[in-house]
């Protein structure tokens, strides 16, 4: 009896394990659910969040981002992975960070994106705007903690970097390192080693101006000892680049007779509760979306245009008026000379 009921219950807590470790984006295990199972998740210091500009703090002490070692990152091979969830990249310990309050040591980098024909695919967003995808690299405490597995566990052990992704006309060379091997590693579980490369050419050419939060890791256990830094300027590649991140994956496994495509692995936004958001530039108008841009451009030439116009006829009928004066004196003058000279006929 004794032996059955040991038995029964490290049957209930493998099944416990189970149900804990897997987690998806929707349905039964989706997002809203996370909370269940990681209670971290449900938090009041968790990412990613809505940055608004109208409420974030200028830090003018915050200084610039120095990759250190991105662009000669060893001879080692880097391993990209089809996780189920997305797909990272492993990323060797001579990359690090500089202009963070300790030295940071890389990990992994990872995607985010949605799917074709929508505008989402981010995590965060600014003023409620969206973008296609984003990267985030990750890294570790090394100041402090021996290895990320300690690290990952304290509250100031993580740094991430936020590189929001935009569409343009021209694609982007750097990003085909990853996105042309996105073909062997369709199913999750697969992964493949491919050479080195310059993984500063991922990130955006403007390293001085960004966002600072205190933050969460945005997939469970969505650990809250993030020190989130998100770029202001895009990192920006072709659509056809895009396409291939959104087309040719899937979440489940190559014997799976029902592949899962992975798209939308993006969090929805959390509340920003009491934390504060700082910038390391000045929030003006260039933080503002593009929409915004534009109205706040044409509001202005309107406003111009109305007040150069109120002076122009302010102006005419001041010049109209003493015109009007100066006829009047001419008249009464040569009216006066008239009268005089009858006065003095015979």
């Amino acid at each position: 009896m004794l032996l059955t009921l040991i038995l029964l219950q490290g049957f209930s807590h493998a099944l416990a394990a189970n149900h804990g470790s897997h987690w998806t984006y929707k349905g039964p295990h989706g997002q809203v659910h996370w909370s269940d199972d990681h209670l971290d998740c449900g938090g009041q210091a968790q990412s990613p969040i809505d940055i608004q500009t109208k409420s974030v703090r200028h830090n003018p002490a915050l200084p610039p981002i120095e990759p250190q070692g991105y662009r000669s990152p060893g001879d080692g091979a880097f391993t990209l992975l089809n996780n189920g969830h997305t797909v990272e990249m492993s990323l060797p310990p001579s990359m690090s960070l500089r202009g963070l309050p300790q030295t940071y040591v890389a990990v992994q980098l990872h995607f985010h994106w949605g799917s074709r024909g929508q505008a989402g695919g981010s995590e965060h967003q600014v003023n409620g705007e969206t973008f296609p995808a984003e990267l985030h690299i990750v890294h570790y405490n090394s100041e402090s903690y021996a290895n990320v597995s300690e690290a990952k566990q304290r509250v100031d052990g993580l740094a991430v970097l936020g590189i929001l992704i935009e569409v343009g006309n021209v694609a982007n060379p750097a990003y085909d390192n990853i996105l042309d091997r996105l073909k062997n590693i369709q199913h999750a579980g697969q992964k493949i080693s491919i050479p080195p490369f310059d993984i500063h050419e991922l990130l955006p050419g403007q390293l001085g101006h960004y966002f600072r939060y205190n933050g969460s890791l945005t997939t469970p256990p969505c650990s809250q000892n993030v020190l989130w830094t998100v770029f202001r300027q895009r990192a920006r590649i072709s659509a056809s680049q895009l396409e291939r991140l959104q087309g040719g994956l899937y979440s489940t496994k190559v014997a799976n007779s029902l592949p899962v495509p992975l798209v939308d692995n993006y969090r929805a936004p959390q509340l920003l509760n009491q934390r504060v958001v700082f910038s390391s530039f000045p929030v003006g108008p260039s933080a503002y979306s593009a929409g915004e841009i534009v109205a706040i451009v044409f509001g202005t030439l309107f406003g111009c245009l109305s007040i150069f116009l109120t002076i122009h006829f302010v102006v005419k009928r001041i010049r109209m008026k003493r015109i009007r004066e100066q006829k009047d004196v001419v008249f009464k003058s040569s009216s006066r000379r008239a009268v005089s000279g009858n006065s003095h006929r015979p």
